[in-house]
């Protein structure tokens, strides 16, 4: 017959041991599962056509401030911006097809102050508005986040927003 003392103390030695596997096990099983999204695609960039690249890279940089980055065509016909960390914005130089853009179908910016950057698109003579196309208003989103609409010199619609 086993003592009690030793019946606890097998039952300690079992539980400390189920732990250590468990700690040893736990990162195994996680990769395991996240490894069947391995290939699972990420967004890299997006492209814009623009009928006249010097007009609308000089929007983006103006306007939207954004930081140009190495072009690897070393090219004219090219001018690549960051817009996060690891994402791009391309502008491709091209014979853009005339259309009339959906304002559905639109690239997305936050900022931290929606106001100042009026003010600085207000500075720029930059017409804005809300999701309605109403002039110089502002829309304000379910959340809380208030958000602006405009277009670049190609006609492709950009939201700013101050979602944090």
């Amino acid at each position: 017959m086993i003592s009690p003392v030793k019946s606890t103390f097998a039952k300690i030695i079992c539980f400390k041991i189920s732990i250590l596997l468990l700690i040893f096990a736990l990162p195994h099983l996680s990769f395991s599962q996240s490894a069947t999204n391995a290939n699972q695609p990420v967004f890299n960039h997006a492209a814009l056509c623009a009928q006249n690249l010097k007009k609308t890279a000089g929007f983006y940089s103006t306007v939207l401030q954004l930081q140009t980055i190495h072009n690897p065509f070393n090219d004219t016909l090219h001018v690549w911006f960051k817009i996060g960390d690891g994402l791009a914005l391309h502008v491709i130089q091209g014979s853009c097809p005339e259309t009339v853009h959906n304002i559905g179908i639109h690239l997305c910016f936050s900022v931290p102050s929606l106001e100042t950057f009026i003010k600085h698109l207000e500075d720029l003579n930059i017409k804005y508005g809300n999701w309605t196309g109403e002039p110089k208003k502002v829309t304000l989103r379910a959340d809380g986040v208030k958000q602006i609409y405009f277009q670049d010199p190609d006609g492709f619609w950009i939201e700013v927003n101050d979602a944090k």
